[in-house]
């Protein structure tokens, strides 16, 4: 599924290798943020440790959070999560589509957040301990240039994963198959990707002492950046109001107005002051202080538990009607990622019939929260029986969609090939390194079917979703 070397893909994206003067300018320009956000850090306390809410930050939260044994050693794994149905099964193929790592907010975000600091200065009139360690200990020391860009934790969030990638398929992700050209790299051209990449290379380059030679990586946002390229996508969501219009309502429900009366109060000015934008800010701060400098700061102190649930679900209720399971072609726009994923896995299980080196050993793409939401959404993973609305946040405590704990940064899907002789080729999925079952496959060993079980269950997928066709927008006879 891959368009000819040098030439445009189906989707009309150019893929291309980074110049590695280019790469060095990414990292030149992520190390003069990083100094930045040193000089600005506010030390934490002894007692501080992690916030109590930090559980329900959404694609802002630490993968920590989604695997707490991290915490303690950012290098362990359990290879037992893998369990093979017998001992005679070999990996033969890895593919791993990977999120970036840790980033600075957005320029949109960061203007949104000086905002609000604004306010709280001009306007407090708490007396709050938290609120007068905003006013007198806390500096605005986010700027929009950053927008986006890899932190220092991002990129070790990546390097941290290549090496447990490593302890987790040490027959896979070895020095022998990345020398000998068996491990593919691959980014979405968007600098925190392309940083993410890198880290992810001198995870494995440094492991093992290699100096003596550089891998390149390929840049493809046809598949790295589908969303971008799929027209309906684009016109019937992303740029649609209408699309989102459960968002909008939860945003002016009774929930919300509860969570910004609160804040408001908790920070000492008008009630009117606090928008719903604002009250995201609000908890963009808490986020951000965390996951980027390991701060659990006093705009955290603002949200109780329950406040935080509220912000969370606001949240999914977005992920799900942009690029969940709201609209059909959210998940139909990553047509050309399932494509290339099966291709290549029937590529790797073909060659291995054959008694054939796999040619790909291990595939490595990094992307983004929104490259993996629909691509998980259309093979059916954490769907629940009723969507999410506007109207029954009460009823989804316990919903699977959560992306808390689906996404956060350096997310990982993988999907792993394994020859097991007479118990035939298998497939398992994992997701932040943990054991996913195939939603329809429900039998004994439904951790790791049958790989032509896998491809019979999704025959319909395989037979059709084709991106140029699920993209296109069809005109109305009003319009030709």
């Amino acid at each position: 599924m891959f368009p000819p070397k040098g030439q445009r893909g189906a989707l009309g994206c150019r893929r291309r290798r980074l110049p590695l003067s280019t790469q060095g300018e990414l990292r030149l320009n992520n190390s003069r943020l990083r100094r930045r956000s040193k000089q600005a850090a506010v030390a934490p306390r002894d007692d501080q440790g992690i916030p109590l809410i930090a559980k329900y930050f959404n694609t802002k939260g630490r993968y920590e959070e989604v695997n707490p044994y991290l915490r303690q050693d950012m290098l362990a794994v359990n290879r037992s999560i893998l369990l093979p149905p017998s001992p005679q099964c070999r990996e033969i193929h890895l593919t791993a589509i990977i999120r970036h790592g840790t980033r600075y907010p957005t320029a949109r975000n960061v203007k949104e957040m000086q905002q609000l600091h604004s306010i709280v200065l001009n306007n407090s009139t708490g007396t709050s301990s938290r609120l007068r360690e905003i006013l007198s200990q806390w500096t605005m020391w986010y700027t929009e240039d950053m927008d986006g860009r890899l932190v220092q934790k991002g990129e070790e969030d990546l390097k941290h994963l290549a090496i447990r990638l490593s302890k987790l398929f040490p027959s896979l992700v070895s020095e022998e198959k990345l020398r000998g050209g068996l491990i593919r790299f691959m980014s979405s051209s968007k600098h925190r990707c392309v940083n993410s990449t890198l880290s992810f290379k001198e995870g494995l380059t440094e492991m093992w002492a290699i100096r003596d030679v550089e891998f390149g990586h390929e840049v493809n946002d046809a598949l790295m950046r589908f969303f971008d390229q799929c027209t309906r996508f684009v016109q019937e969501v992303d740029r649609n109001q209408s699309a989102v219009i459960e968002v909008q309502k939860f945003k002016q429900g009774p929930e919300i107005m509860t969570v910004r009366e609160k804040i408001a109060e908790r920070l000492g000015v008008p009630s009117s002051f606090i928008t719903h934008d604002l009250a995201e800010a609000a908890f963009l701060l808490c986020t951000y202080e965390f996951a980027v400098k390991a701060v659990n700061s006093p705009w955290c102190q603002l949200f109780d538990e329950e406040d935080a649930k509220v912000m969370e679900y606001a949240s999914d209720l977005r992920e799900f009607w942009k690029r969940g399971y709201g609209h059909a072609i959210n998940s139909r726009s990553s047509c050309i990622l399932f494509h290339d994923l099966f291709s290549r896995l029937e590529k790797a299980a073909s060659e291995n019939k054959l008694r054939q080196q796999v040619s790909e050993a291990v595939t490595v793409q990094i992307g983004h929260a929104d490259t993996l939401l629909p691509l998980l959404t259309l093979l059916g993973f954490f769907k629940d029986t009723a969507p999410l609305t506007s109207t029954n946040f009460a009823s989804q405590t316990q919903r699977s969609f959560r992306t808390s704990h689906m996404l956060p940064y350096a997310a990982n899907f993988l999907l792993v090939l394994y020859d097991c002789g007479e118990g035939g080729i298998r497939l398992q999925p994992l997701l932040n390194e943990k054991p996913l079952t195939f939603p329809g496959l429900t039998d004994q060993q439904a951790s790791i079917p049958l790989y032509e079980e896998v491809r019979k269950h999704y025959r319909d997928l395989l037979n059709g979703c084709d991106a140029e066709t699920e993209c296109q927008v069809f005109k109305t006879l009003a319009e030709v």
